[in-house]
């Protein structure tokens, strides 16, 4: 009978140790927390800049759209936000996501290679193909950091990566996640994710499409499980270039501007242990969003 209630203990103590609100009280994972976020809107801040690619100039571009036919992906499409859906539904269909495997280098050919070897890839390799495909046909790309409010104190899953795009047509920016093949809109309006934090927070009627129209209920609703507290943080390079034979451009030597929420602290290390040191910080939501 001890042996059996052991034996119980013992089972009954593994299911309460990985159970997801323990892990949250113990901070190993993110809290699901979210709230409304307050950003300045001052003039922007001289001192940034931010870089992207020339696409006719850019010699891995080019050998990027048309090794995997980009160009013909998108031919017969004059539409910009159209363009951008094929692309991130070509992104997504590339390999299957694994949270636990990373390409040998971080650039979109390399990764791209290693996933017709077989490879499945994180959030991380999603965002930064779908940008250097993006820019590849001439549409200023980057790749979007997001990181939870608590991304200093937990010990894992504090950040996610996807993508954003600046729509001349519309003239904003676009949140873009290729990991899960989604693009929030408001009103028939593409978000970014600023914008699709507020439209969660003051819960508006707003839509997850992809390139059929509509996802599922099924995916939304996954979704909005997973990204609202991911909403937090948000961090950009401010050198978008695709380029291996020049050095990356830096500010004040920082290589991204993080946008922090009024109030909020900026923060200087990653679940514990990794250093933030890579930022300049700002508050003022048209350093971030500026047109390029």
């Amino acid at each position: 009978m001890k042996i059996i209630g052991l034996i119980l203990v013992f089972i009954v103590g593994i299911i309460f140790l990985f159970c997801y609100p323990f892990l949250r009280l113990i901070k190993f994972i993110p809290s699901t927390k979210i709230s409304k976020l307050e950003f300045n809107e001052t003039d922007i801040n001289a001192k940034y800049y931010f870089l992207y690619s020339d696409t006719t100039d850019n010699k891995y571009l080019r050998q990027l759209r048309i090794d995997y036919g980009i160009d013909r992906l998108v031919e017969k499409e004059d539409n910009q936000l159209e363009k951008v859906k094929l692309v991130l539904d070509w992104v997504h269909n590339q390999w299957k996501h694994s949270g636990n495997n990373q390409s040998s280098k971080s650039d979109a050919l390399t990764i791209l290679k290693e996933a017709r070897e077989g490879q499945n890839f994180r959030c991380v390799e999603y965002g930064i193909v779908t940008a250097a495909a993006l820019q590849s046909i001439g549409i200023k790309a980057r790749v979007l950091a997001l990181k939870t409010r608590d991304a200093e104190q937990v010990k894992s899953s504090a950040g996610h990566v996807l993508a954003e795009a600046y729509i001349d047509d519309l003239g904003k920016w676009v949140m873009l996640d290729g990991q899960y093949n989604v693009i929030p809109m408001l009103n028939d309006i593409p978000l970014n994710a600023v914008e699709f934090q507020r439209a969660i927070i003051k819960k508006q009627q707003f839509k997850l499409v992809d390139i059929l129209g509509d996802v599922s209920l099924k995916l939304k609703k996954s979704y909005m499980k997973f990204i609202p507290y991911y909403l937090y943080y948000f961090d950009i390079n401010f050198d978008n270039r695709e380029k291996f034979d020049k050095e990356t451009e830096e500010i004040d030597g920082k290589r991204k501007l993080m946008l922090v929420p009024i109030g909020a602290k900026p923060p200087t290390k990653f679940q514990r242990k990794y250093p933030i040191d890579y930022c300049e910080y700002t508050n003022n939501i048209k350093d971030f969003y500026r047109k390029p």
